[in-house]
């Protein structure tokens, strides 16, 4: 192989990029609001792409339909007792996306290093990927906590490709967020946005340098972007 090829790192996101997580996100934050005395706030089928944003954006979402906006004390209080209750129920309604992993083996059969660098906390990453027996197929898995920054930063991503074994300047992010377009932005990569997602529909205004509908096209976008690099 290729030892220019080995350096060349796709980086993938995890929720909302590789696997739908929002169904156990939204239990979790609902759990919360039953604690609270509110019952459950948050709808899957229509809140989903808050929670793929994270536990703090799900509670800022439930105290605003309390009338409670910006009670940022509360949120702080439920923020640790939201991963406690996701912790403990992380992989019910979770699936990987079609063709995921699929996509991901075949990227490494053409040389690629595979990745994930994610805002999820890591020990939490860690738990679910081993849960959906996935975490071996990657070089490297960083978390929210892993560093001292985290995505937009760059430096979450090049640290990524490193741990991976691979030259942080030949990576692209695969991801499904704003926070995604910005860090490859900030890092001088590309990046490719999923628009099967939740938010699948805002990807395009984000203007990355590829969109993704669907999995089975990825090893060849990635050969277009980083095939010369």
């Amino acid at each position: 192989m290729d030892q220019g090829m080995k350096m060349k790192t796709v980086v993938f996101d995890l929720d909302g990029t590789l696997a739908d997580t929002s169904g156990d996100l939204i239990a979790a934050a609902n759990a919360c609001f039953r604690d609270m005395g509110a019952g459950n706030l948050l709808d899957p089928a229509t809140d989903a792409g808050t929670a793929l944003r994270g536990g703090r954006a799900m509670l800022r979402l439930g105290m605003q339909r309390m009338a409670r906006p910006g009670d940022d004390p509360l949120i702080d209080q439920y923020y640790l007792a939201l991963l406690d209750h996701y912790a403990r129920d992380i992989d019910t309604h979770t699936r990987l996306y079609d063709g995921a992993m699929a996509a991901v083996d075949d990227l490494k059969l053409r040389g690629y290093l595979v990745a994930i660098c994610t805002n999820k906390p890591e020990g939490l990453a860690r738990e679910l990927l081993t849960r959906l027996g996935i975490l071996d197929s990657f070089a490297a898995m960083l978390g929210a906590d892993t560093l001292t920054v985290r995505k937009p930063d760059p430096e979450h991503l090049f640290e990524t490709a490193r741990r991976a074994g691979g030259d942080p300047a030949k990576c692209l992010l695969v991801g499904d967020s704003d926070t995604d377009r910005n860090t490859s932005k900030a890092a001088g990569v590309p990046s490719i946005l999923v628009t099967f997602g939740p938010a699948g529909g805002d990807m395009a205004a984000l203007a990355p340098e590829a969109l993704l509908e669907r999995y089975a096209d990825l090893p060849d976008l990635v050969e277009d972007l980083l095939g010369k690099a």
